[in-house]
């Protein structure tokens, strides 16, 4: 990118309202969370988003607590912030390993192709090695018992689009299948429209 492709960006960016991942007034307006849909696809279905807005980013990742300090260190990197789920926001998990109605998700919107339990036959051997409480990854790395997974999510500020929401989609899922994980997908947030 050129110069003067820098200073555009620069000047949209003095124009877009900043966001604060923690604002209370955010909702969910794209959620993600079957392995089979492309992330074009999410996004075309998306009623509320706005592609013109920076929004909150949210993958969800299931990790080994021993794993934790170690996937923070990577995604803070790039800018990522690594969160535990909070106790009061497990409560809405359907106990498919996805975020609960609380989160966002209306009464029966349960992604496609998420009928069976987190640790799906289709999710890869670590997954299954791990349920059986092997604590194998299958990388030559080796995690606490099923009782240690910590559920997570990486949130960042930035616009949404395909290719990006795709790329950073397969970046989570290795992150997380290499330190004995499991990525379950992804949503993003915005600020209601009407309030703007």
């Amino acid at each position: 990118m050129g110069l003067l492709g820098r200073l555009r960006d620069r000047w949209r960016a003095g124009r877009s309202p900043q966001l604060d991942v923690d604002d209370p007034a955010l909702v969910v307006v794209v959620t993600a969370f079957d392995d089979a849909e492309a992330a074009s696809a999410a996004l075309a279905r998306a009623t509320g988003w706005r592609a013109e807005e920076p929004a909150v980013l949210r993958h969800h990742l299931t990790l080994p607590a021993g794993a934790v300090a170690r996937a923070r260190e990577l995604l803070a990197q790039d800018g990522w912030r690594l969160d535990e789920v909070p106790e009061r926001d497990r409560a809405g998990d359907d106990g498919d390993g996805l975020p609960g109605r609380g989160e966002g998700r209306p009464p029966g919107d349960r992604p496609s192709g998420t009928d069976a339990a987190p640790d799906r036959p289709d999710r890869p051997d670590h997954a299954r090695a791990r349920a059986a409480g092997t604590g194998e990854t299958g990388a030559g790395e080796t995690t606490g018992a099923a009782g240690d997974l910590v559920r997570l999510v990486a949130v960042r500020v930035q616009k949404l689009d395909a290719l990006h929401c795709a790329q950073e989609r397969s970046r989570m899922a290795s992150l997380a299948q290499r330190l004995g994980g499991d990525a379950s997908g992804w949503d993003a947030l915005q600020l209601p429209g009407a309030d703007r």
